[in-house]
């Protein structure tokens, strides 16, 4: 199977991946997977492994090169998210395939209470 298609396939089945980029071994979750300027690039929320910036504890949104992807594998684990809204266009011009649903936006914060309510 080539990157591309083990990509789509953890998208699809919501299965984490694990490839070295870079020269660093990433763990992820692909969200989303399409072209950025005529190269394709998957949009994913890296939550293991190494990064030449540093990756918080939580993990962060990563837009990888596809072509840049070293022995890709996927695997059955817990799905790795954020409540943060992403922007796919921020990484991909034209999208192919994207998970669904796709994540829950953070709900906005509630409105400061008045004296005397609550």
């Amino acid at each position: 199977m080539d990157t591309y298609a083990l990509l789509e396939h953890a998208i699809l089945y919501r299965e984490q991946v694990v490839a070295t980029y870079e020269g660093e071994v990433r763990e992820f979750c692909p969200h989303a997977l399409g072209k950025k300027q005529e190269r394709r690039h998957v949009l994913a929320y890296q939550f293991g492994g190494k990064s030449r910036s540093r990756l918080p504890r939580a993990g962060e949104w990563r837009c990888f090169a596809v072509d840049r992807l070293v022995n890709p594998s996927s695997r059955p684990g817990p799905w790795h998210t954020s409540a943060n809204v992403f922007n796919p266009q921020s990484c991909l011009d034209v999208i192919d395939l994207v998970v669904q649903p796709l994540p829950a936006k953070a709900p906005p914060p509630a409105p400061p209470q008045q004296a005397g309510e609550g």
